[in-house]
């Protein structure tokens, strides 16, 4: 296994932060063990939520029936995406690669190293994984919290090498989870420690899918192909921006950099154009306008989203409204709304933990008339993350704080963000023109749901846009990658 924690893309690090590396792994070793010598079997089994929709295959490790060697893969058509569950932008992001793989002819096989619960691998990323989100919950109520510590963790904390010296460490105790992983299959990464893992473990093309809009050295995985969805992220990562101070860093080298644009699922990107001519129509019939609220993983900011829904009431009653509100699968959310906002229960209609019952509204969401307020939880992480995705089709506006989804093609509000790391989306988005500045407090967010209502040209401008971005190319990060990540494959083959 390479030492990847002392020297990184060229830049050697202190004795000092190569110690702390080390006694960072020495803790989670100590805590949670070293299944250095495990030998865990892999079974590969059609995921039960999105295989039909995206042709996704689960890998499984250790379960009955498991076999090794190359446990069923397909070696040539397979394609395998690595992620973990923190929050849900890295499985969307995730379901889009997974989205454009199964599109181009390939087999998507999903490795969530969040959910091999038997192995040292999983305990790391579940401890870490617990500090995020009370860390992201603790931001939205305490300012004080948020000002002192969240901030800057995730504006700077995140951005120095030395952070990535010590993932580099502990990546090394999540290498097992691949031995039985034939290493001739490209894989995908859409965080970064499925990436650093695979490169650890041998695995020959690994591209690490880097979700940000800042350049933070928390998402180098050095010995992958690093991609990047903006020209901005691709310049601060070139040349390591502010990653150690004001030094001047070896730069990552051309090859082991690519911008590809937004990572966006296959079948909105093929959409996009009657989807924006379908908003547009609908404005200029005066139809209700559709508002889709979507609460992450943490369950953070709902306190302004009670605060939207409050504002839209009257519309929505007067039919100049109407609202979905996907609460993934937080259910308490939904539930502390009605208790808020004691109407919301007689304008609403509950869709939940019924795929079938979603996947048929949103279809017939399409063409057909909405009219009040439709709630949405499901409690399986699949189907509460994939239901955004399908909503996303038939809403006018998307209401979301600018995290993986200041990426996607539809017209976008953006609340306050949760880590200073997140602005950068929502300006990157106010740039091409498919979502608003970030608005930072109630007053300037209810500001924005009052124009996208009384505007004419607001939303159409952000439609027109839409579809001019797609003619450009900027939607089909997803499709890129997958180039990329078989392109890796083949080219190395040439040279044998």
């Amino acid at each position: 296994m390479k030492e990847r924690s002392k020297i990184i893309f060229g830049n050697p690090m202190t004795a000092k932060t190569y110690r702390k590396a080390v006694r960072s792994k020495k803790k989670y070793r100590k805590k949670f063990g070293d299944d250095s010598n495990a030998d865990y079997p892999v079974k590969i089994q059609k995921n039960a939520y999105i295989g039909d929709l995206l042709g996704v295959q689960n890998v499984l490790l250790g379960e009955d029936g498991s076999s090794k060697g190359n446990a069923g893969f397909d070696t040539e058509k397979g394609i395998i995406v690595g992620n973990i569950r923190m929050g849900f932008g890295h499985y969307r992001i995730s379901m889009a690669i997974a989205s454009a793989a199964n599109a181009m002819g390939y087999i998507p096989y999903w490795m969530d190293l969040n959910s091999y619960h038997q192995t040292t691998c999983t305990k790391v990323i579940g401890a870490q994984n617990d500090l995020y989100s009370l860390g992201s919950r603790l931001s939205g109520k305490s300012r004080l919290f948020n000002k002192l510590v969240w901030e800057p963790m995730n504006y700077e904390g995140f951005r120095k090498l030395s952070y990535n010296a010590s993932d580099q460490k502990n990546a090394e105790l999540m290498a097992p989870v691949y031995r039985n992983v034939p290493i001739e299959i490209p894989l995908v990464a859409t965080h970064v420690w499925p990436a650093q893992a695979a490169v650890h473990a041998g695995m020959r093309y690994v591209v690490n899918a880097i979700p940000d809009n800042w350049p933070m050295a928390l998402h180098l995985s050095e010995g992958s192909l690093h991609t990047v969805q903006t020209h901005y992220a691709y310049q601060g990562y070139r040349i390591l921006n502010g990653m150690q101070g004001t030094d001047v860093l070896h730069p990552m080298p051309d090859e082991d950099l690519k911008y590809t644009g937004h990572y966006i699922d296959h079948e909105l990107v093929s959409n996009i154009e009657d989807d924006c001519a379908a908003r547009k129509k609908r404005k200029e019939e005066g139809k209700p306008m559709r508002f889709l609220l979507t609460i992450g993983g943490a369950g953070a900011q709902k306190e302004i989203f009670a605060a939207i829904i409050r504002e839209l009431m009257p519309a929505i009653r007067a039919g100049k409204a109407a609202l979905y509100v996907n609460v993934g699968d937080y259910r308490n959310v939904w539930e502390e709304l009605v208790r808020d906002i004691p109407e919301l229960k007689n304008v609403s209609q509950e869709h939940f933990a019924k795929w079938k019952e979603t996947e048929n509204f949103a279809k017939e969401a399409l063409t057909g008339e909405i009219k009040g307020v439709h709630a949405f939880w499901h409690e399986n992480i699949f189907e509460a993350v994939y239901c955004t995705n399908l909503l996303m089709r038939s809403c006018d506006v998307l209401v979301t704080k600018p995290s993986e989804l200041a990426f996607y093609p539809v017209p976008k509000l953006f609340i306050k963000r949760v880590g200073g790391h997140e602005q950068w989306g929502a300006v990157h988005s106010a740039e091409i023109g498919d979502g608003t500045l970030e608005c930072r407090d109630t007053a300037h967010t209810l500001q924005m749901i009052r124009l996208f209502m009384e505007d004419d040209h607001l939303l159409t401008n952000m439609c027109d846009r839409i579809v001019q971005n797609k003619a450009a190319g900027i939607y089909d990060g997803a499709y890129k990658v997958v180039e990329l990540a078989m392109e890796r494959k083949n080219k190395e083959r040439e040279k044998r």
